[in-house]
């Protein structure tokens, strides 16, 4: 998958990590852009549990009763 184009941030970072980090050669900005894009995907996810019962209404509604307003679609 290719790479988005990237922003800079600056980012206040525990100096002890950040030390931590260097000395293991580790790569700050793509740790932290993964740490980002996990935290993203659990937010996604909980946020899918959490309005899994609404969205399950509502597909059950659209089911037994057509979308609403599709008398006035003109596609």
């Amino acid at each position: 998958m290719a790479r988005q184009p990237r922003k800079a941030a600056n980012l206040p970072l525990d100096e002890g990590l950040v030390s931590q980090a260097c000395e293991l050669q580790i790569n700050i900005s793509r740790a932290a852009e993964d740490g980002i894009a996990k935290a993203i995907r659990a937010e996604r996810e909980l946020w899918r549990i959490e309005n899994a019962e609404a969205i399950r209404l509502e597909n059950e509604y659209v089911e037994k009763h057509g979308l609403p307003f599709a008398k006035y679609r003109q596609f």
